[in-house]
């Protein structure tokens, strides 16, 4: 037979036990309905986003046909006589975009393959945070380094008479530096997941360091590449303050990266912070180019998803 005081201790224990239960309890809840909250207030922003943009987008369509929106070249809403074709910011945007894409893509991939199969162990450790420090620099500055440093260079090797104080170029090589290391980063800890049993197979086989580079990891790593790539041009893609300051602000329908051109974000800030009047057909057009930003951005990431899930390859 237990004696009372056996009973007694046992009693609370089992209270002990209950409490630390329901406490337990009690905090699973907070964090639950914390990480509830976040999620829900990410959707909401979103829609509440896609909302705003369509239903101020509505009024300037009611005045301005969307044939004509998406189909002109020449854009001047601020002047007499107003032209409405966005096709020039978006050839404008996507001009830089391109550039930073292959600049990104060439040093970005480069950086992840000597990171993750040429550099020791302890270079790499160096060299990983020294390479992400880019993603931490303004982008004020990155727009200032390209107006002051990079231009100048460029007319020195083209010519003053061919590259003009704002063009395209200057702005999509710093730019494709600064998504650079979006890129090296997800593309080199796509190449580390390779199991070193496919390295160790072509290196049995015969292949030298590089044919396992270029024939091994990177095909067995082409979806984390194409995913950090198509993150990074959009990214580029959404910038502004690097084109607002070094591309320009010139609505320019062309191919030529030494003009100037103007950025679909360069000329939502370029009227967000000038004097037009709120609520009239000029002010709604941010909000139109806006809309289809978002849409562009939208698109691209469906595209990425596609492309992981058409050639991700999962490993045991």
């Amino acid at each position: 037979m237990a004696t009372d005081t056996e009973i007694d201790t046992n009693l609370a224990q089992l209270e002990r036990v209950a409490r630390r239960r329901r406490r337990q309890h009690a905090e699973q809840l907070v964090v639950t309905w914390l990480l509830r909250t976040a999620a829900l207030i990410s959707i909401f922003t979103t829609v509440g986003i896609v909302i705003i943009l369509v239903a101020q987008s509505a009024g300037f369509f009611a005045e301005v046909s969307v044939w004509k929106f998406l189909t002109g070249t020449e854009w001047a809403p601020l002047f007499s006589p107003q032209e409405f074709g966005v096709l020039s910011l978006v050839g404008g945007t996507l001009l830089v975009a391109v550039i930073a894409g292959i600049v990104s893509l060439t040093l970005g991939l480069g950086a992840a393959v000597f990171l993750s199969e040429y550099a020791p162990e302890k270079l790499r450790k160096i060299l990983k945070p020294i390479l992400e420090v880019l993603a931490g620099i303004p982008t004020v500055v990155y727009g200032y380094f390209a107006l002051t440093f990079v231009t100048p260079i460029l007319q020195d090797i083209f010519g003053d008479d061919r590259v003009i104080v704002f063009n395209a170029l200057s702005a999509g090589i710093v730019m494709g530096l600064m998504i650079m290391p979006m890129v090296s980063t997800l593309s080199e800890d796509a190449m580390v997941a390779v199991p070193r049993s496919l390295r160790d197979a072509a290196y049995a086989l015969g292949a030298t360091r590089f044919e396992v580079s270029t024939k091994v990891v990177i095909p067995s790593a082409l979806s984390g590449i194409v995913a950090s790539f198509i993150l990074a041009v959009s990214r580029a893609i959404g910038e502004t303050m690097i084109v607002k300051i070094a591309a320009g602000a010139t609505p320019n329908l062309t191919l030529n990266p030494f003009e100037s051109i103007q950025a679909m974000t360069a000329y939502i800030v370029q009227v967000s912070l000038g004097e037009t009047p709120q609520g009239s057909l000029e002010y709604k057009t941010i909000f139109a180019v806006g809309l289809l930003l978002f849409a562009m951005t939208l698109a691209m990431n469906i595209i990425g998803r596609w492309v992981i899930s058409r050639f991700r390859q999962q490993y045991e």
